[in-house]
Order: C-alpha cells, then structure tokens, then sequence
C-alpha cells in the first residue's frame, strides 16, 4: 500500500472498482470535454453518460495548449473555451452531476497550468467539495508533485499516475509503488485519437503492470469501437475510450438527436466490455 493510500477512506473510485471486480467485469470510462458543445449541453451529457452505462467519467478540462491531445481533442476544448468554459465551470458541471448521481467517479484530465492559476490549495476544496473523485495531470511528472499531492492526500482526492509504453520497468515499478485510484497506461506513443490500437501487443505488458499496481490498471489512446473496447476489456481492469466519444457529439452539436445519439455509443460500448470476460471464458 503506497503512503497515499494508508489512512484514506474508502471511495467512489474504489467501491467501483471493487463492484466490478466481484463481477469479474472491467470499468468503462467515457471521455468528454467540459463545456462542448456548450455548458448547457454539456451537463446533459454527463447525466447521459452516468444514465447509459459510465462507471467512471473521465472530464476533460479546457486548455489552451493541449500538448497530449490529437485534433479531435483540441477542437473540442477550442469550443469550449469559446463557449465561456472556465475551471469555476467545469467544477460546477460536476457539482450538477453530483446533485442527481452520488456513485459515479469523476476523474477531472488536463495540465497543470490553470490549477496554477486558480490556486492549488482553493482548487483541491472546491473540486471535493463539487465531487471530484480524481486528477489525471499530463504535464505533472511525480517529482513535481511537491505541492499538489499533500494537499489532494489530505482531502482524499487521487493523483492518477500515467504509464507509457516507453516508461522503462524500473521507472514502472517507482510509480505504481506510489500510484493511488488507478493507473491510466497509455496504450501507445503519441497524441490521443490518431492511430490505430493492437491490443494483442499490449496486453503482455498491462498483465505486468497488474501484478505490480497497487490500484486497477486502465487503458486509453486508440480506442474506437466497441470490438476494440472488448478486446482490451479482457485483459485490464478499466476502459477509457475519449476521441471517437467527442468525436460524436462534435458531429451531432447542432442536432436534436446527440444525446441519443451518445447514449447508444456508451451503451453499446458499456455490453462489449461487460460481455469481454464471459466471451472469454466460453
């Protein structure tokens, strides 16, 4: 058990993770932009998420310089900005959610930069108390986490580790020694939505990383289909699939039909994942 760990209660990340574990079931994990399409839509995606299948929600927020995120990504988070989208909104669109939905996980993704600027001590407070399960910072390395993870270790909120194909076994091994909520293993080099997953190539490598992670091992980049969903929902604890997701709401913003046309996708990914393992077994 890291130190992170000793001494915290028990949560929504972790009371997923355990329900699904008895279930012999991996989490799906949606990705979305806060405030795209606009902030009025986007709360009706986060019920839709919640309502169609999400186990977690991982939600972006809005930056100017997304250096991990492929086009699909950055135009959403263009929109959003251009909508008005601040950092006091995104914690008022989870504070929403948290009002019609107490269980889901909400893992808030983005760079360091804004929290800078909003204040890491009032940003921590305010995001626990909206409901904010988790951080997943991509310009944030561990070393540089001085000042931020005292404070979200003392408010009970999880600093997500990332884990890349390039990170050497050694390097692996300091992170998930330390690694609290879950660890997001980047499936490939890259920017996310533009290449093409092999889970078989992966899959050696994530059943390494389980034996060794303290805390469920999630993958993301790549992922678009439900067939690809399963596939890697057979061997790790969590799927995040994030670009062919904004990828449908950007193409169907201005039409009556996007929430319907959202809550299909989920659900269609949500029965790929649960019906992985039981496919497997057969």
């Amino acid at each position: 058990m890291s130190p992170q760990q000793k001494g915290r209660s028990v949560g929504r990340i972790e009371q997923t993770f355990r329900l699904l574990r008895e279930r012999n079931e991996a989490a799906l994990i949606p990705f979305v932009t806060a405030g795209h399409p606009d902030r009025a839509w986007s709360a009706a995606i986060l019920r839709c998420l919640a309502e169609s299948g999400a186990d977690l929600i991982e939600l972006g927020m809005p930056f100017s310089d997304p250096m991990a995120d492929g086009p699909t990504i950055q135009a959403a988070s263009e929109r959003a900005l251009a909508a008005g989208t601040t950092l006091a909104a995104v914690l008022q669109l989870v504070a929403g959610l948290r009002r019609e939905n107490a269980q889901v996980p909400v893992v808030l993704m983005g760079y360091y930069n804004p929290l800078l600027r909003f204040g890491l001590p009032e940003f921590v407070r305010q995001a626990v108390a909206a409901g904010v399960d988790g951080l997943l910072l991509v310009d944030v390395p561990p070393e540089e986490r001085d000042e931020l993870q005292p404070l979200c270790d003392a408010a009970g909120l999880h600093l997500i580790t990332l884990l890349a194909p390039t990170t050497p076994p050694a390097r692996a091994a300091e992170l998930l020694a330390a690694a609290s909520g879950f660890v997001y293993y980047v499936s490939m080099t890259g920017v996310t939505g533009t290449q093409q997953l092999d889970s078989c190539a992966i899959a050696d490598q994530v059943a390494a990383l389980r034996q060794h992670s303290p805390v469920p091992v999630a993958v993301g980049f790549g992922i678009r289909t439900a067939e690809q969903a399963a596939a890697v929902a057979a061997f790790a604890d969590a799927v995040v699939v994030g670009s062919a997701l904004v990828n449908i709401i950007e193409q169907n913003a201005q039409s009556p039909q996007l929430l319907h046309q959202v809550g299909d996708f989920v659900a269609g990914l949500k029965q790929a994942v649960r019906q992985a393992r039981s496919c497997q077994q057969k």
